[in-house]
């Protein structure tokens, strides 16, 4: 009888511990993952919606939907201001699913996580500078995509803040007596952004570097 009691709890046991380091059952499907996680993301529950798309990929990767996990995990960051993630959320995209109809918007969207970094022309301008070749490429490899225009708008704003920031270093450069760094920066304006409205001041300022190093050079002599 003991042996009998022994072999029943020794069964339990084991069916137990089956149980317990058995894998987790999926509780829901691709497709009520997409749901939920689609639902979440257009009530701004960005956190969640990620949470479900990646749950998504990570159980069904073969499915249909994985493609519009990847994309809605990479908008999501983008609305997070999560820009680095979301660049590479867009990159991983474009690399995976190069044909994409997708990929113009896929483009778009890494130069906007660039062009929505920029701050004021005193601060250090690598996102314009990295939105603007994110622009470039986009209009280059789709010349007639829709989102042309925009492109256009923000290539614009890209240029002029650059030419603002050469403009404002040089001016440091003028006030602080530097008038040779002054002078490089001016002309740098002139050839590198001729068409954003700076060039005028930069001209001013080119006559008075140059006379002002003319002063200079004439007092030592």
């Amino acid at each position: 009888m003991r042996r009998i009691i022994l072999l029943f709890f020794i069964s339990v046991f084991i069916c137990s511990g089956c149980a317990l380091f058995s894998s987790p059952k999926k509780e829901k499907s691709a497709q009520e993952l997409a749901d939920i996680g689609t639902k979440e993301f257009s009530k701004g529950n960005y956190s969640y919606a990620i949470k479900h798309f990646e749950n998504l990929k990570d159980w069904y990767p073969f499915s249909n939907l994985a493609i519009l996990a990847e994309m809605k995990i990479a908008d999501s960051h983008y609305k997070l201001k999560d820009y680095e993630e979301a660049v590479l959320a867009y990159e991983q995209f474009e690399s995976l699913h190069p044909r994409n109809e997708k990929i113009p918007y896929v483009l778009y969207q890494i130069a906007r996580c660039y062009y929505d970094r920029v701050g004021t022309i005193d601060r250090d301008q690598t996102p314009a500078r990295n939105a603007l070749h994110a622009f470039n490429r986009l209009l280059k490899q789709f010349p007639e995509t829709s989102y042309l225009g925009q492109s256009k708008v923000y290539i614009a704003k890209c240029l002029q803040s650059l030419a603002e920031n050469e403009f404002y270093v040089g001016y440091f450069y003028f006030k602080s007596k530097q008038y040779k760094a002054a002078l490089y920066r001016f002309k740098a304006v002139i050839s590198d952004y001729p068409d954003v409205g700076v060039n005028w001041r930069a001209l001013q300022y080119i006559v008075l570097c140059e006379k002002n190093i003319k002063e200079k050079k004439n007092k030592t002599l």
